[in-house]
């Protein structure tokens, strides 16, 4: 069997976001299809309907925007029946173009965040391992041929290779389709990684070289990453090390997720050592 790492980005576009994520979660196949069960029930239980046919995806720039934690403030709680009529008809509102009313509002805003709660609860459950790079917003890659692997995804593949390794299983990796000219880039570089270099070459023991691309709208897993990464960008931070400030209310979800945060051993120039799946790179020139 084998364990899939459904990747995602988060703060590439340099904008509004703190730092720049790549990561996602790792799960293993058998469990695959009862998460994206469990979550497309969360889904109906939450919403009353499938967030695509409405344009939406359970992504976290979508659940967890700011917005949504003002509406979720503006009336009591609701049951999740009520709550669920509310959300609907602020979803059917909003794709009729009719202005929702204001308890609408306040449980579609309830109804994100507690979707939110609910994925990453799943997760837990189903014993997913999350696996992130974090790098200052504005870092720059060293001048390199373009077609060599950036250092935090490097990083990033080889506390996959150890994590496989300890369980004695492959792994495969997930990615979002984003642009094909990027997502072409994207597969020269791992390629001349897991072919050209022995690091590479001794890390297709575990991990399989060649990535899946998937539409996002289409695929619970890389929404689910999304949501992961985009909880860590905002509201994880190591001391000392990341300054930016985060979003104290994104920080609740993070202290959900560090269930699935994954340690273990890793080794170098003959030497075990703990490492960790979520870390941050402070620049990504590879001789620091």
């Amino acid at each position: 069997m084998s364990w899939l790492l459904f990747l995602d980005e988060s703060g590439h576009d340099h904008k509004k976001a703190p730092y720049e994520v790549h990561g996602g979660f790792a799960i293993h196949a058998r469990k695959l299809w009862p998460f994206i069960l469990a979550v497309r029930n969360l889904e109906q239980s939450i919403f009353g309907a499938n967030l695509r046919e409405y344009g939406l995806e359970i992504k976290g720039g979508k659940l967890l925007r700011t917005r949504c934690f003002r509406w979720e403030k503006q009336q009591d709680r609701m049951d999740a029946a009520l709550r669920r009529k509310h959300a609907l008809n602020f979803l059917n509102n909003g794709k009729q173009k009719r202005r929702p009313r204001a308890e609408q509002f306040a449980a579609y805003g309830q109804a994100c965040i507690a979707m939110a709660e609910g994925v990453i609860e799943l997760l837990n459950s189903h014993d997913a391992r999350i696996f992130a790079a974090i790098v200052p917003r504005h870092a720059k890659p060293s001048r390199r041929s373009p077609d060599m692997l950036r250092k935090d995804i490097v990083f990033l593949l080889e506390r996959f290779f150890y994590f496989l390794e300890g369980n004695q299983e492959m792994g495969l990796l997930v990615m979002d389709v984003t642009q094909k000219r990027t997502d072409h880039q994207m597969v020269r570089c791992m390629e001349r990684y897991f072919t050209l270099t022995q690091t590479g070459r001794q890390r297709t023991q575990w991990i399989v070289p060649v990535p899946l691309f998937v539409e996002s709208d289409m695929a619970y897993g890389v929404q689910a990453a999304d949501l992961c990464i985009y909880c860590l960008n905002w509201g994880w931070r190591l001391a000392d090390q990341m300054t930016e400030p985060t979003r104290p209310e994104i920080e609740p979800f993070v202290r959900i997720m560090k269930k699935a945060f994954w340690h273990g051993d890793g080794y170098r120039d003959g030497k075990t050592f703990t490492t960790y799946g979520t870390f941050f790179v402070p620049d990504l020139y590879d001789a620091r």
